[in-house]
């Protein structure tokens, strides 16, 4: 089927549904371990906390990708009906979990919201491939990260924007302040609105064979054999960007995890203080703690505020692609490459950081944040079968979420501690990590991922 070049509009629409998805990443990102901390857990402990994350996107995000391939309805298409179940899942979860009273609560809340961040999120890279011709591909995910910049900006400094209007961010011991339960409001509704206004301004192409689409659906489903095999026949390019994305994502894990507690100890000098060593039973101790912490919570406002940055810059990076890839192509292969060797120079930066200064390096972590989420999509979509993109998208997603789980048992607690003690450590590993995945672009030769070379 000859796929028609769609506006700038068009393709606003049918990615706007990501800013909720974004909304509900960016909260998640830059709080659940403030909340985490605020519940009691110990910074070492932060990392495991975190291995809901890429376990449900492991064993969701496949399973959606090859259901949502084999869905087709007239009115709702094939990948919608799955950006819908995962925003009313997504924007519940997310009302919830800064509600949580216990720690273990909050870490199955976490499960619940990214398991249905993962049901709405993987379609949305399906859509882009199946709506957009080869020559748009790049377009269509700059767009894309442009509204995820969007979204990371605004939600990230959520928290400090209600907290100016008067909402408090003091609260007793074990309670999440006000001020991150209305954010988390917000961002349920926020991802609930946008991904219906995706629904309903967007069609999508009906299979090209129906028949032949009817038939494969009718029979007997073979889904770990078809995605053995799909694994098994990987193109020689998705596995090169499989290792860029392992050290990508392993740093940008790092950094969701723990950043709140490396940077409110080393940066802010407001560390989460631990409530067993205060005794309070005595009303000056009770009120030493009261402060400390009112002050750690003020300071994570801040570290949110500023990881926001890495949105606005990515944001600002993916506007400068748009209006570049409306009308030329682009060397994927070394705007990726030195987009993440800047990323890592950011975190290696954060070292020396000042609460005034740390807003710059998160400007140079949004390059890479804006050209993660695009180039290596744009070249993996230029080298898969296009009636295989859910699966094959679902798949790509292993090498985003196998560094996590690495990551998450033990991975940043072993590597940073060769650095030292302090939590900072964790940052400089990400900077290390984010320059290797960027040298690793050398790996790529594929012309046509690098470059889609048709007449535009």
């Amino acid at each position: 089927m000859e796929k028609r070049k769609l506006s700038f509009w068009q393709i606003w629409n049918m990615s706007f549904g990501f800013l909720g998805i974004q909304f509900g990443f960016a909260l998640q990102g830059g709080f659940m371990s403030r909340i985490f901390q605020t519940l009691g857990a110990g910074k070492e402990d932060i990392p495991l906390l975190w291995i809901a994350a890429p376990l449900t996107g492991l064993l969701v995000q496949p399973v959606i990708g090859y259901m949502s391939d084999r869905t087709w309805s007239v009115k709702w298409g094939r990948r919608r009906p799955y950006f819908l179940v995962g925003a009313i899942l997504s924007s519940l979860a997310l009302f919830f979990v800064p509600h949580s009273p216990a720690l273990w609560v909050a870490a199955g809340f976490l499960w619940i919201l990214d398991a249905s961040i993962n049901i709405s999120m993987e379609p949305f890279r399906a859509l882009v491939a199946d709506k957009l011709p080869q020559s748009q591909r790049s377009y269509g995910f700059v767009v894309q990260t442009l509204i995820i910049g969007i979204g990371t900006w605004i939600a990230s400094n959520l928290p400090w924007m209600v907290s100016q209007f008067g909402v408090s961010n003091e609260a007793a011991s074990g309670v999440v302040p006000m001020s991150v339960k209305v954010a988390f409001a917000i961002g349920a509704f926020v991802f609930l609105v946008s991904i219906l206004y995706t629904v309903f301004t967007t069609d999508e192409y009906p299979p090209e064979d129906m028949e032949e689409f009817k038939r494969e659906k009718a029979k007997r489903n073979n889904f770990i054999p078809d995605i053995l095999e799909n694994i098994g026949s990987m193109p020689t390019t998705m596995k090169k960007l499989g290792v860029i994305q392992f050290f990508s994502w392993f740093a940008f894990f790092t950094m969701w995890s723990m950043a709140n507690p490396a940077l409110t100890e080393h940066v802010f000098n407001t560390p989460a203080p631990v409530e067993a060593a205060f005794n309070m039973a005595d009303s000056v101790q009770a009120e030493a703690f009261k402060i400390a912490n009112t002050k750690f919570q003020e300071s994570s406002n801040s570290v949110g505020s500023a990881m926001g940055i890495y949105g606005l810059s990515s944001m600002a990076f993916a506007l400068l692609l748009t209006l570049y890839t409306s009308k030329r192509n682009i060397n994927r292969k070394y705007v990726h490459m030195f987009s993440l060797i800047l990323g890592g120079a950011g975190f290696l930066l954060m070292n020396s950081a000042s609460p005034e200064s740390l807003k710059y390096c998160f400007v140079l972590i949004g390059f890479a944040w804006g050209s993660i989420l695009s180039m290596p999509y744009a070249m993996l979509s230029s080298s898969v079968d296009p009636k295989k993109m859910g699966v094959i998208m679902g798949i790509f997603n292993m090498f985003i979420v196998i560094p996590q789980i690495i990551a998450a048992l033990g991975g940043i607690n072993y590597v940073s501690s060769l650095l030292g003690e302090e939590a900072i450590n964790a940052m400089t590993v990400a900077g290390i990590s984010l320059v290797i995945a960027g040298f690793c672009n050398l790996l790529i030769t594929n012309k046509n991922a690098i470059s889609y070379q048709e007449e535009i």
